[in-house]
């Protein structure tokens, strides 16, 4: 306990540098601007800002990508209850019930107690991040390559098991993505992989192309689809922001729920935020005497997915700090940022410089009493900005998308990549594949073939090394699990229920 204190006083002096101050304001000002403004997403805009990130210190640049992550989850709520179109994707199960509220003249409190939850949930969560961290960073120091490499394994069955929709699907993605990681050189003899003679894929496709494409301009496509007349902005004056004391006893049990079903499925690779929205209020809504309420202005229907995202966002970066294994896109994104500042992810982290650990920890909790007097005050002006038709909004997006791709390496190429997988994004959309487990596998391929020959050298070619050492047996062991539990029938449709629940 004592050193839990020493280190979170370290985090603190770190954290209110003034530099780092103005770096977690920043994060959280753009990330709310993300969340509010619908189809430029979280992982776009974070791709977008990595070549930002070369000439600034690495703590303030992963303190302002880090607020930019958090800060999304609070603005995604203004334009789910406002205008019932979510600006982030963790915010889809709160336009249910949000978006009712404001319809009934209760704008001001659904803002509020989004904003209370999300307060109060990240506070908890910042809270496990700093006691997780320790014991679970000396737990990854007993890790080898065979150990490395089956976490990997499972990582991507998680990915898999709760990723929305079909498994077989899942699976699909995540070989894809294994299959797009091995493009360009191989590791070891420096032959070419699958470049088919193209000169610019000798060392492999970017990741920021990827995630742009898939994220980015897949998004601003789709968004087109839309027609100005579904975005109904509920014009009138926002007033009574305080909630009242019914409002606050009815959603206090739903926020303290969400929380902790959050923060469970933020540390889960391949679960996260949006997993996270949906469990949270399909939980609500089944414990609930009155169920029939959901859909028609519940306000546990806002508390408990709004605690629940914020929750999962923060202790998401328990497994990227520790074990250095990325849980979602976002993260495998700050991975590329520490990686650009010379720092490997992982146990080494906070033993080599616990000043960005337990920087970056403080930090969150700076972040969320920022994003609170940022959001309640400022929401006539993003409810402005909603006003800005898409037509003119989408061609500055993409512009900058651009602009952002071009700066990593100067190549023109780089920007037609990210084209590309921009129409296969938009095809995946289409035809119900899940993006995120394609970018989780692409992140871990190299990682993963990589600790897979360290261990098959170490063992001299002996494959049961991966089945003859206790902790990386036990972590297949629960890949195969998981993985007879979403072949079977049962759950499978048990997992869909999650998602469908909410349309209800």
């Amino acid at each position: 306990m004592t050193d839990l204190l020493t280190n979170l006083a370290l985090g603190f002096t770190v954290a209110a540098n003034p530099y780092n101050i103005g770096f977690c304001l920043l994060g959280a000002l753009v990330g709310t601007l993300v969340g509010v403004l619908p189809g430029i997403g979280t992982v776009a805009t974070v791709a977008m800002l990595l070549p930002i990130t070369f000439g600034l210190p690495p703590v303030g640049a992963l303190i302002m990508l880090a607020g930019i992550y958090y800060g999304a989850q609070y603005g995604g709520s203004t334009t789910s209850i406002l205008v019932n179109i979510p600006g982030e994707a963790t915010s889809v199960v709160t336009c249910l019930d949000g978006h009712q509220m404001a319809r009934q003249g209760r704008a001001g409190a659904a803002l509020s107690i989004s904003a209370i939850g999300s307060f109060f949930a990240g506070c908890v969560s910042t809270v496990l991040v700093a006691a997780l961290g320790a014991p679970l960073t000396s737990l990854a120091l007993l890790f080898g390559p065979a150990e490395y490499f089956s976490l990997m394994v499972l990582g991507l069955i998680f990915a898999v098991v709760l990723a929305k929709g079909s498994a077989l699907k899942s699976i699909a993605m995540v070989l894809t993505g294994l299959l797009l990681s091995m493009v360009g050189s191989d590791l070891e003899t420096g032959a070419g992989r699958m470049t088919f003679d193209v000169a610019e894929l000798s060392d492999g496709i970017g990741f920021t192309n990827v995630a742009m494409g898939l994220f980015g301009f897949a998004e601003i496509i789709r968004n087109l689809e839309m027609s100005a007349e579904s975005r109904e902005i509920v014009n009138a004056k926002i007033s009574g922001l305080m909630p009242t004391r019914q409002d606050l006893i009815d959603s206090s049990g739903a926020i303290a729920r969400g929380t902790i079903l959050g923060s469970i499925l933020g540390i889960l690779p391949g679960g996260g935020a949006v997993v996270a929205s949906f469990a949270a209020y399909t939980f609500e809504k089944r414990i609930s005497k009155n169920p029939e309420r959901f859909g028609r202005g519940a306000i546990q229907g806002v508390a408990a997915p709004e605690a629940a995202n914020n929750a999962a966002a923060q202790t998401s970066f328990i497994p990227l700090l520790t074990l250095g294994i990325p849980p979602n896109a976002v993260m495998a994104l700050m991975v590329g940022a520490m990686t650009i500042h010379g720092i490997v992810p992982g146990p080494q982290v906070m033993v080599k410089q616990p000043e960005l650990f337990w920087g970056m920890i403080a930090s969150m909790w700076l972040g969320n009493l920022m994003l609170v007097i940022i959001n309640l005050p400022m929401v006539g002006i993003w409810v402005s900005l909603l006003r800005v038709p898409y037509r003119l909004l989408y061609p500055s997006i993409i512009v900058f998308c651009c602009i952002g791709i071009y700066s990593i390496n100067n190549s023109p190429t780089d920007v037609v990549i990210a084209a590309i997988f921009g129409l296969f994004g938009y095809w995946l959309v289409k035809h119900d594949f899940e993006p995120a487990p394609l970018v989780l596998a692409f992140v871990l391929g190299p990682l993963m073939e990589e600790n897979l020959r360290r261990a098959m050298l170490i063992a001299r070619g002996d494959p049961t090394v991966f089945a003859t050492r206790p902790i990386s047996a036990g972590l297949l062991a629960v890949a195969l699990f998981l993985l007879a539990l979403a072949a079977l029938p049962m759950i499978r449709k048990r997992r869909e229920e999650v998602f469908v629940e909410s349309e209800n």
